[in-house]
């Protein structure tokens, strides 16, 4: 039982060769093994790009589609929603239910049949059917009413083990109801670092725009006083259209990401969100090994759980299978009025009758013996699929780990590097200020510390969901 599949759109940024940051779009395998997607994270670049600036609207004519006043969401109300009204949620306990009603159709083998029957024959009185049949039926002109009761007294276990297995059925029928429940948590924390990776990405890229719309109106001022050369006001227009290239990408991929949002939220309109973190934005606490993990996904996977109980049931039903071999008793039992008829042929106005009837199967064709086989070995697939499915998750949560742990890593290194690259953009301007040094060498200042602060933002973001997704591989909902 593989959970069910889900992809989703991510976006990194990588950096061109001239120096611009251009948008890539790559699509995530599907769940439950999903990747660590690359998104969100509030980029810390506050003392980056000299003093910090509002983010600035968007020039005339290139207005973002969603402009309405946003509405704050977090993440756990972001999963809420989504298990409220993302239809997956909904056709999983729809299933559930569907398999319930299969228990109760074989119980219904074990429970009497009584039928109830009103006849009446207009026929030729004393004729004989004698075609069609091996049986020569005395035809009589009459009219009658009456019930008949079958019960069945026993099939040696052949029903008992038909009403197990559908009953094992339904179980794993909940259990996979439970794994898409998981599926969607992890589908709406997907888009939710996703969605929040974006907006960071789109203040870094304002907050770039703004400063190097600042230094351009500066080198501007000094170029018409003759204070700096031509050049010097061409690389930092070139910089500065760089910039805004970089927020045109940013915002599209911001709207692109609350369209994923609000499809994963169950909705058929889009909704404008602001979202924010639970926890203020620190980082989640990492466990110190995997192996205790593995013990708890054992245990909780539901798909896993799925898996055991669709692999009992086929090992009742391959016990069902070959009872077909067995005899079946059944007891009968008929009574009514026949109020009117020949009194030559009627000598009463009602009958009834008990009996016990013993169905013994001597040969078909031999088709009970291949059924039997074929069920021994659906019973044998499903516990090497079980197998395949335990080997599989302790794979998943060991790597899970691994990549949850180089992410912490990957944020405190990335840390490491925005500090850096804001003192040496620091120290540019002010050489270039002071005259010091060329605008080379200030838009190369630049250009790393935006890449820094967007690589904190992804590292950041790689943590956060890879925490998410380990917690989806050991079945520990968040």
């Amino acid at each position: 039982m593989g959970r069910t599949l889900f992809t989703v759109v991510l976006h990194s940024l990588t950096v061109c060769g001239s120096g611009l940051v251009c948008a890539q779009v790559q699509s995530a395998p599907s769940l439950p093994n999903a990747p660590l997607m690359k998104a969100f994270l509030l980029a810390s670049s506050q003392d980056s790009l000299q003093a910090p600036t509002p983010p600035q609207a968007p020039p005339p004519g290139q207005t973002s589609p969603l402009a309405a006043a946003p509405t704050l969401l977090t993440r756990q109300q972001a999963e809420q929603i989504a298990l409220a009204n993302n239809p997956r949620i909904h056709i999983s306990q729809l299933l559930a239910k569907v398999q319930h009603q299969v228990v109760r159709e074989r119980r219904a083998d074990e429970l009497p049949n009584l039928n109830g029957a009103l006849t009446a024959v207009g026929a030729n009185d004393g004729s004989r059917i004698s075609a069609g049949s091996l049986t020569a039926s005395r035809l009589l002109q009459h009219a009658g009413m009456g019930v008949q009761l079958s019960q069945l007294i026993t099939d040696f276990g052949h029903t008992q083990n038909l009403v197990a297995s559908a009953k094992l059925q339904e179980k794993a029928s909940l259990a996979n109801a439970e794994a898409s429940r998981e599926d969607i948590v992890l589908a709406a924390d997907q888009v939710f670092f996703q969605t929040v990776e974006a907006q960071a990405t789109l203040r870094v890229a304002q907050e770039t725009v703004a400063a190097r719309q600042s230094l351009t109106d500066q080198v501007s001022a000094l170029t018409a006083a003759k204070l700096k050369s031509d050049l010097d006001l061409s690389f930092v227009q070139v910089n500065l259209s760089q910039a805004k290239l970089l927020q045109l990408d940013a915002q599209n991929n911001l709207d692109a990401a609350k369209a994923a949002l609000s499809e994963v939220l169950g909705y058929d309109k889009q909704t404008d969100y602001q979202l924010v973190e639970d926890n203020g934005g620190s980082l989640p606490i990492l466990p110190s090994d995997a192996e205790s993990l593995v013990t708890t996904a054992i245990q909780n996977r539901p798909d896993l759980q799925s898996l055991r109980f669709t692999e009992q049931a086929a090992q009742k039903f391959s016990r069902a299978q070959h009872e077909q071999l067995l005899p079946t008793i059944s007891a009968l039992g008929v009574v009514g009025a026949t109020p009117t008829g020949s009194s030559q042929y009627f000598t009463s106005n009602w009958y009834g009758a008990v009996g016990v009837n013993m169905n013994v199967p001597i040969f078909n064709g031999f088709r009970y013996h291949a059924q039997a086989a074929e069920a021994a070995l659906q019973s044998q697939a499903a516990s090497e699929r079980t197998r395949a499915l335990r080997d599989q998750v302790v794979r998943d949560v060991r790597t899970a780990w691994l990549n949850a742990n180089t992410a912490l890593q990957r944020v405190t290194v990335t840390g490491e590097l925005l500090k850096q690259a804001n003192l040496a953009l620091d120290l540019a301007q002010t050489r270039y200020q002071l005259g010091l040094s060329s605008i080379v060498e200030l838009s190369q200042a630049q250009l790393q510390q935006t890449q820094a602060a967007i690589g904190n933002a992804n590292a950041r973001s790689q943590y956060g969901f890879a925490v998410a997704d380990l917690q989806f591989q050991t079945g520990v909902q968040p």
